[in-house]
């Protein structure tokens, strides 16, 4: 098993590794429907699909964390 201290990197491979295998299966069919080659249309989507998300979601967490934070309104209610 791996440390939880690895906590935001594994979690940011399988976020990224799920939504770029779901997006990229829906834009490839979307854009080439479903014609006889379309698993291999959309492995070579998903592999391209998948080094920039996860290489985003790694450069984009912190901020995206930031924004969250400020969004969110503060629970004074801690028990």
């Amino acid at each position: 098993m791996i440390d939880r201290k690895h906590h935001k990197i594994v979690f940011s491979f399988f976020m990224s590794l799920l939504m770029s295998c779901i997006m990229s299966l829906v834009i490839s069919i979307f854009n080439v429907g479903l014609v006889s080659n379309i698993i291999f249309i959309w492995l070579k989507a998903w592999a391209f699909a998948f080094t920039v998300a996860f290489s985003t979601i790694l450069l984009v967490s912190p901020l995206v964390h930031k924004l969250v934070s400020l969004v969110l309104k503060e629970d004074n209610n801690h028990a």
